[in-house]
């Protein structure tokens, strides 16, 4: 179980002690300082959970304590110890953020009723920050779009799987849905009410990954200036999913295999081993076996990743759930943008159901958000979709894949088109190709187009058209 840390602020040794073991008691952490100085110099270097300061102290007040935690640690709570019990020095500390105070002498039943209070508090504020109540209705089974016999059949499986605390490998072509799935799974699990992380194994840095997902001690290298607890720490009693885990080096490939094993780690730098209660679901667009047969993913933490596998079949193999899909996508945009869109022609629905759609899903989503903003009238037609984008109408002749290109022309029109699909985010566009968006950004530089798409490329509108500057490029947060 993950600990919750508290700082203890007194400048009495008896009282210093004595909550340190009434806290310990409880399986808390506890730290200790004896002043303002001493307490803030501890604030630089710890995440703590809860702060307990007293007011009044030789050096400073303990409000100094409450300002310094309110800037240097936003999401921990401070409770105030007074015994003097002022109505102005209680009105001021509630003003600066102090969740309750406490007037001296207490009893041990009284601090710990206290603690108690804030830990139910911080779980409740980290469920509405997000959004529990929505991301349940989203993702429960009656909002996942798909009547297809294998979606239906998926949904079915789902529902059981749910219910274990097994590993879980979902595998598809980038936009099929993954993380959709896998959030169905958790927040249809018993495990619902606890914290659902994700850490996509792509776009974090090689030499960061492992700080984040097992965290760090200060000092444990240059710029951890304080402790950092990491994803799996984040995750405990809930579910942590690992996205694009085939991008995972070998090295952290066997430190997870032996965080699914043992259900323990240390964080960076440090000797003490945390123990954690947490769900894995792992997702791939590649085909997992290959990359352990090619030596590029390990044999044994593929076996212990696929206890349970789910394959999410590719839209052009479903495509009896696009008219739904169409109509759920319309739905929302329409909403956001406040436009009055609620349908699309039969010329729209036959295209849309030709159309063999490479990008899956989320391509279609696209498209209905661009055609959506785009639409002038109750519904939506064929010009309103991306030109040459799905229906082949209106390519530019050197947009077309024909003979006589080289595979590295070929190459070039398929990522500007895709990032034309993206609206230019990068990470989405990679999400699509299967690939980083570190190699999309190499590409655009190969092809000497980083920081400028021609709209002639991303819209097929004619040459002579001005261009894009960075920032419409780049990628979203």
């Amino acid at each position: 179980m993950s600990a919750k840390y508290i700082l203890v602020v007194d400048d009495e040794a008896l009282m210093r002690e004595s909550l340190k073991m009434t806290l310990e008691r409880k399986h808390y952490k506890v730290d200790v300082a004896k002043d303002v100085k001493e307490a803030i110099a501890q604030l630089t270097g710890m995440e703590y959970d809860l702060i307990l300061s007293d007011i009044r102290m030789p050096g400073g007040s303990g409000l100094d304590v409450l300002e310094a935690a309110r800037s240097k640690l936003p999401e921990a709570v401070v409770v105030m110890m007074t015994a003097y019990g002022t109505i102005e020095n209680n009105v001021e500390a509630m003003k600066k953020g102090a969740f309750a105070y406490i007037v001296k002498p207490f009893s041990a039943d009284e601090v710990e009723l206290v603690v108690e209070k804030v830990f139910e508090y911080q779980h409740l504020r980290q469920e509405n920050r997000l959004l529990r109540s929505e991301l349940e209705a989203r993702y429960s089974f009656g909002n996942m779009v798909g009547k297809s016999p294998g979606m239906q059949g998926i949904f079915s499986f789902i529902e059981v799987v749910a219910q274990s605390r097994s590993t879980v490998l979902v595998s598809g072509e980038s936009g099929t849905g993954k993380e959709l799935v896998a959030k169905a799974i958790h927040y249809n699990s018993p495990r619902k009410d606890g914290p659902f992380i994700k850490i996509n194994c792509a776009a974090v840095p090689d030499q960061l990954m492992e700080s984040e997902l097992f965290g760090h001690e200060k000092g444990a290298y240059t710029g951890a200036i304080r402790q950092r607890r990491g994803r799996f720490e984040l995750a405990d009693k809930g579910t942590l999913l690992l996205d694009e885990i085939s991008e995972m080096t070998p090295a952290l490939q066997a430190k997870l295999l032996r965080v699914l094993q043992e259900r323990e780690f240390e964080r960076v730098g440090g000797r003490e081993t945390i123990r954690v209660d947490v769900r894995v679901i792992a997702t791939t667009n590649r085909e997992l076996e290959k990359e352990v047969r090619e030596g590029r993913f390990r044999e044994d933490l593929f076996y212990r990743l696929n206890v349970i596998p789910i394959l999410l079949p590719p839209l052009r193999e479903r495509k009896e759930d696009i008219p739904a899909l169409v109509q759920s996508f319309l739905h929302k945009y329409a909403r956001e943008n406040e436009k009055p869109v609620v349908g699309f022609s039969k010329d729209v629905l036959e295209g849309l159901m030709a159309y063999h759609w490479p990008g899956n899903v989320r391509e279609l989503e696209n498209a209905i958000e661009h055609a959506v903003v785009l639409c002038q009238t109750g519904q939506l037609e064929m010009e309103d979709f991306p030109n040459g984008l799905i229906f082949g109408r209106g390519e530019p002749e050197d947009d077309r894949i024909t003979v006589g290109k080289t595979l590295r022309e070929m190459e070039e029109v398929l990522i500007l088109k895709t990032l034309a699909a993206c609206r230019g985010n990068r990470t989405s566009a990679a999400d699509m190709l299967g690939v980083s968006s570190r190699t999309i950004r190499n590409k655009l530089n190969e092809y000497g187009k980083q920081g400028i798409y021609l709209k002639k490329k991303l819209a097929g509108t004619p040459q002579g058209e001005e261009t894009f500057p960075a920032e419409h490029a780049g990628d979203s947060a």
